[in-house]
């Protein structure tokens, strides 16, 4: 059984589409073990209870950004997401990882970020998008490494850019795909079809 943990900051969209599909029987061999955020708030959490899996919050109140992701990855620890056994899902995570623990889950830690990577990376790629007038904008899981949103990419998914779309529109419109996707890329890790050759990510029948 793999056990995933799922670190988040906010409404748990993304989480709850994942954890759909495990219900569902769409992923199986796996199971979210914890829910991780830094806002003791975020509705996500109370999705994870909802589904009966543990949610803890841990506050950042100073010290190094290791330090705190060294707490962050002893929660994950202590519900069975241990670093190369686990996997870790960024989903919403609002706070940029330390290269240690990046280094701890490398090739076991995974992001969705809304846009066609490696265009628009960063904050508010949706805004970024319609600014530069692109024309296809989308989502894209990729694996994780020190330099944000640059790991490599597992997944795309392509969404038309509308000549009377504004940032809430297109980010609609790109959520609905990202419920699609994510899920989708957590299964072929769980099967053991993703496979990492320098930038390249190769997917088995």
């Amino acid at each position: 059984m793999l056990n995933i943990g799922v670190l988040v900051s906010g409404r748990g969209s993304n989480l709850e589409s994942i954890l759909d599909s495990i219900e569902s029987g769409a992923i199986k061999g796996a199971r979210v073990s914890v829910v991780v955020s830094n806002d003791p708030d975020a509705r996500a959490l109370r999705i994870a209870r909802k589904h009966r899996i543990p949610a803890v919050a841990i506050q950042d109140k100073g010290g190094s950004r290791e330090d705190y992701d060294m707490r962050i990855n002893a929660a994950l620890e202590r519900n069975g997401v241990v670093a190369g056994k686990g996997l870790v899902l960024l989903a919403g995570y609002m706070k940029v990882l330390s290269k240690r623990f990046v280094e701890l889950h490398l090739g076991r830690l995974m992001n969705i970020h809304p846009s066609l990577l490696p265009s628009f990376p960063g904050l508010k790629a949706q805004e970024q998008a319609l600014s530069y007038g692109a024309k296809v904008a989308g989502c894209t899981v990729h694996f994780v490494v020190p330099e944000v949103d640059a790991g490599p990419i597992i997944a795309q998914t392509a969404v038309q850019v509308k000549e009377d779309d504004n940032e809430e529109t297109l980010s609609a419109r790109i959520l609905r795909q990202e419920h699609r996707l994510y899920p989708h890329a957590v299964r072929l890790f769980a099967e053991g079809r993703l496979s990492v050759e320098g930038r390249r990510v190769r997917v088995s029948s």
